[in-house]
């Protein structure tokens, strides 16, 4: 998704944007230490998840790290018309991540630029590159160090720093906020191109702008992320409703109860009451082995069906039955 869109002002008689002496000039005016990509290569760019737009970009750039997000933006400030959009794993729905004859950064490219574990005064964190995917930061976490975010998106094939310049919100965030409020530390790539540190107490003015901010105040490059420890075991539960206030009477009764009186993840959605195999029964199976049965679904039942996913987390040496006492007590 885009994480960063700079334009100007300009008269209408105005043109589409020339850098002078071409692309190829544009090019080693740059001087980047990734790529410039021109022609079939910024096919990928010319397009996003939502499928509604296409168009094609003057190039692909793939940057070697904050210098050359910097570089790019600068030289994008000195041609009239200009755009840049920061590119993540292309997954906005509404062309945010593309930009007509202007400069599209593939912030994938900077993925393994950041990657440090952080213990400061007892709390762990992550320092990420903004390039990098949730997952590959879930699954390095828990592996290397048995630690994970707090607070993560339900789709995790996107990107840190494009989630954090919108909010980030998942089954978590109703224990401990969206993503946004699990970060300790941004840099950002300002729209004249400076490289700029900032947090709660350092530029906090541009700190908080960013995060949720849709790109507006500039690129994140990189974050500092709030760490747990990571359950050895979930219990993961869904639970199906024909009635709506019924649905959302267990959802607020479940949210609002203290921590370690409730479950560890909630969320809910609704899907439709027939076999349509993307949005009816078939796409809520119950567990791995059994799909949706509809027998049990009322003859009253409407044309739309409501369902809490929940997850208990606990550790390997907790008897089941204790577990199931807990689970049974919270429902």
């Amino acid at each position: 998704m885009r994480i960063a869109y700079l334009d100007r002002t300009v008269h209408e008689t105005d043109g589409e944007p020339k850098p002078n002496g071409g692309v190829s000039t544009l090019s080693k005016s740059i001087d980047l230490q990734g790529s410039f990509e021109t022609g079939d290569k910024t096919t990928i760019a010319s397009k996003d998840f939502g499928g509604l737009y296409s168009t094609k970009p003057l190039a692909l750039i793939k940057p070697a790290g904050s210098d050359d997000v910097s570089r790019v933006i600068k030289a994008a400030s000195r041609i009239p018309r200009m755009t840049v959009a920061a590119r993540g794993n292309g997954h906005s729905i509404n062309g945010q991540a593309m930009t007509n004859g202007g400069l599209v950064i593939d912030m994938r490219s900077t993925e393994e630029n950041h990657f440090r574990l952080l213990n400061i005064k007892g709390s762990f964190f992550i320092d990420v590159s903004g390039g990098a995917l949730w997952e590959n930061v879930l699954t390095r976490c828990v592996s290397r160090f048995g630690l994970a975010p707090r607070s993560w998106t339900d789709y995790l094939s996107l990107t840190v720093g494009g989630t954090l310049s919108n909010a980030g919100v998942s089954g978590q965030a109703f224990r401990y906020g969206p993503q946004i409020s699990n970060v300790a530390e941004l840099e950002i790539i300002t729209g004249k191109g400076d490289i700029t540190v900032c947090s709660e107490t350092r530029n906090p003015e541009l700190f908080f702008g960013s995060l949720g901010g849709l790109g507006q105040f500039g690129i994140i490059t990189r974050a500092m992320v709030k760490l747990q420890p990571a359950p050895d075991m979930v219990r993961w539960i869904r639970v199906v409703y024909t009635e709506f206030d019924e649905f959302t009477r267990d959802a607020e009764f479940l949210v609002s109860r203290d921590d370690g009186e409730s479950f560890d993840y909630l969320e809910g959605f609704v899907f439709c009451n027939n076999d349509d195999p993307v949005n009816g029964w078939p796409s809520v199976p119950l567990d791995p082995v059994h799909g949706f049965s509809q027998g049990i679904i009322p003859q009253t039942g409407a044309s739309v069906l409501y369902c809490l996913e929940v997850a208990f987390h606990y550790q390997k040496g907790d008897h089941p039955s204790t577990v199931d006492k807990v689970i049974n007590f919270f429902v």
